[in-house]
């Protein structure tokens, strides 16, 4: 009975540290945030709204101490905060008349092999890429995708968005002060229905379907590699040399064949979504997937990075009844040992 007792015992610290200990230690360095929002606008109006409230926390709490420098320094990152927060919601809200107006496929193919063909390509319309990816790199600090799927992977909001203002588009405004400027620059001089008739395009070229595989290439391999992504044929290495992207992002963006074991869906799934959200003021920009497709990119990271998953799922439910039946065994054994000791 003894045994029993302990054996209670132990199960119960366990338990508690697992259900209870463990989850609050976990919420406490990694705050929750909430879940992916495809509505970039929305999302981008209550995570602007939430910094503001977050300054003017910190502000409050720092006027208590009467610390002059760091009332002052509180106060400039509320300003900053409120800014920002205004500009944001201007920015999605100018959006809006792109994002409705019904786009012109054939002015969109004037408008897009014009301006965007001298740096990207569009190998599945006959225009190949003009530099190789080094140079690319060199010239821009990260290599220019191919836009023939953009128009399958990204949502039309972000494009239209994208087109505008990449920097605001994609989160990354905080990196381009001071007289820096983002690589791709903005059409904002562009009218309306101008990039609408540019997205309709890129939507009308765009393959219907693509693998998980090719949706992970198109928007992540340009600054990620996977070093086991294929034993057999090889590693899967970042379009842009490490050189140019470390100067450009400001340190070498990880592998990421293991990340979804590190990291897990869920959070990959969010850090894609908004990495701000998680990690503020990283040069990781917004990547911009509809739904689909950054289910397609955490599939193949699943493919890549825990291959054997269905199996380790499958072998648990075994594993725990085997660990019964051997402890059920162990105390018959003891029991027996044990009786004429007691």
């Amino acid at each position: 009975m003894r045994e029993l007792k302990i054996l209670a015992v132990v199960v119960a610290l366990t338990l508690i540290t697992y259900w209870g200990v463990e989850p609050f230690a976990h919420s406490q360095m990694h705050p929750a945030v909430s879940n992916s929002n495809f509505d970039f606008g929305k999302a981008d109006a209550e995570t602007s709204k939430v910094a503001v409230e977050k300054a003017q926390k910190a502000l409050d709490e720092v006027q208590k101490n009467s610390d002059e420098k760091a009332i002052n320094n509180a106060k400039a990152d509320l300003a900053k905060a409120v800014k920002f927060e205004k500009t944001i919601n201007v920015f999605w809200e100018s959006n809006n008349e792109a994002i409705n107006a019904k786009g012109d496929v054939a002015n969109g193919q004037i408008l897009v092999t014009s301006n965007c063909t001298a740096c990207h390509s569009i190998e599945s319309q006959g225009f190949p890429q003009i530099m190789d990816n080094a140079t690319t790199a060199g010239a821009y600090g990260v290599t220019t995708p191919d836009l023939g799927s953009s128009g399958k992977l990204y949502t039309k909001e972000f494009l239209v968005a994208f087109i505008k203002n990449p920097a605001l588009a994609s989160k990354v405004s905080h990196k381009f002060e001071d007289g820096k400027a983002h690589p791709m620059p903005g059409y904002d001089w562009m009218s309306s229905q101008e990039i609408a008739d540019m997205v309709a395009y890129l939507e009308s070229i765009a393959p219907k379907e693509m693998t998980n595989k090719e949706v992970f290439v198109d928007s992540c391999q340009r600054c990620h590699g996977l070093k086991y992504a294929d034993m057999k044929n090889g590693t899967m290495g970042a379009f842009t040399p490490a050189e140019n992207i470390k100067s450009y992002m400001g340190k070498l963006p990880p592998d990421l064949s293991q990340y979804i074991i590190s990291r897990g869906p869920d959070y990959l799934g969010k850090f894609i979504n908004d990495p701000q959200k998680l990690l503020d003021g990283t040069a990781m920009p917004r990547v911009g997937l509809n739904q689909e497709s950054q289910e397609q990119v955490i599939k193949y990271l699943e493919e890549i990075g825990a291959s054997k998953k269905e199996e380790r799922e499958e072998l648990g439910p075994k594993f725990l009844i085997y660990l019964v039946i051997f402890a059920i065994f162990g105390f018959l054994w003891k029991a027996s040992k044990w009786r004429d000791v007691h």
